[in-house]
């Protein structure tokens, strides 16, 4: 799809929020820096909610307000982090900070590019937390995809939002607020965002529809809230690519579009990646599917098993071996342990044991 999203153009205000419950929570934190837990399922809204009071709170928005998701710390290397634009002003060159850590760590030799990652993302939270605001009396830290901070990097974070809690909001936003040690839990006020019911879909469609001149017929958007499934980002991208496809939305075609809509494609690329050994590429399409496009982890399994049956490039003992590992997956990710975790990990070991079953067949 060309050009910026629906969900980017239609962003909503705080007044525009479909739940009632969020919008009374989140008003709140307006004049004062409220910690907040804004939890949820996936494709919900969360951040979208998040983006809002930000909007409504800060005059300068894009200075005052700090997204980091947290994959793009745990899962990454110590040069990945260092090299990011966003942070590399943090991580290079002498400062009194790193002065002072050499002092009261006693070694002569931890300057930043020493620095264990832990060091690194300590450091980073601190200086977000530290720089005054703008404009106003505080600025917001977010914190997305909280569920996969390490309870180490929590005790961290605890210790910062004590320290900065009159000059920063902290926000953290999961899918499971019980990974959250009870210490960050009783920091912060809980914003519950439930899975919006298809009336309230069917509201939000209609009002981009109408600012954007779209013919919808309310069959048609029916039709698109109620495959969305609860999940809101997915039935506006879906009324937005039937609006492209046909300029209108219809029930005819709602039903064409979505019959087309979908990541085969992606999860067939990422199965064929992984056999070649490029775990990186493969690892890169899951972060899209659950970070970008709202996936959990459940769902995204189901259909990597689909697309695995379905296609002609993956045999049925591959099929059979994959199903086999993802029966383990299924178990530690119904724990609630982090799900891109163990979806890289099941396609590493399903491509393993794939290059083993050749060396095998080659040298017999």
């Amino acid at each position: 799809m060309d050009g910026p999203t629906w969900t980017e153009q239609h962003a909503p205000s705080l007044g525009e929020l479909p739940q009632a419950s969020v919008r009374e929570r989140l008003a709140r934190a307006e004049d004062e820096p409220m910690n907040l837990v804004v939890q949820g399922p996936p494709g919900v809204g969360k951040t979208a909610a998040v983006r809002a009071l930000a909007r409504a709170t800060h005059e300068n928005t894009d200075a005052d307000l700090v997204e980091i998701n947290v994959a793009d710390f745990f899962d990454r290397t110590k040069k990945e982090i260092r090299e990011d634009p966003r942070f590399e002003h943090f991580l290079q060159g002498e400062t009194e900070f790193s002065k002072q850590y050499r002092n009261d760590s006693g070694e002569t030799n931890q300057y930043k590019r020493d620095w264990s990652k832990a060091d690194m993302i300590a450091h980073i939270l601190k200086e977000s937390a530290a720089n005054a605001p703008v404009a106003g009396a505080f600025k917001t830290v977010v914190l997305d995809n909280a569920e996969a901070i390490r309870e180490d990097f929590q005790q961290a974070l605890r210790r910062v939002m004590e320290q900065y809690h009159q000059t920063t909001q902290f926000v953290i936003v999961t899918r499971q607020p019980s990974k959250l040690l009870p210490p960050i839990r009783s920091r912060c006020f809980p914003v519950p965002v439930r899975a919006p019911t298809t009336d309230e879909i069917i509201d939000v469609l209609a009002t981009i529809c109408d600012r954007e001149g779209v013919d919808a017929d309310p069959d048609g958007l029916e039709f698109v809230a109620s495959a969305a499934g609860g999940d809101l980002r997915r039935g506006i991208l879906s009324a937005q690519t039937t609006a492209v496809e046909h300029d209108e939305i219809t029930m005819q075609t709602a039903y064409e579009t979505l019959d087309q809509v979908g990541f085969d494609d992606e999860l067939r690329e990422a199965l064929l990646d992984a056999r070649a050994g490029d775990v990186r590429d493969a690892r890169g399409t899951l972060d899209d599917l659950l970070y970008e496009e709202g996936f959990d982890g459940d769902t995204l399994l189901r259909e990597l098993l689909a697309v695995a049956r379905s296609s002609s490039a993956v045999d049925a003992h591959a099929v059979a071996r994959l199903h086999a590992l993802a029966g383990e997956v299924d178990l530690t990710m119904a724990e609630g342990t982090d799900d891109r975790l163990h979806l890289t990990h099941l396609l590493t070991s399903w491509a393993a044991g794939r290059r083993s079953l050749d060396q095998e067949l080659t040298a017999g």
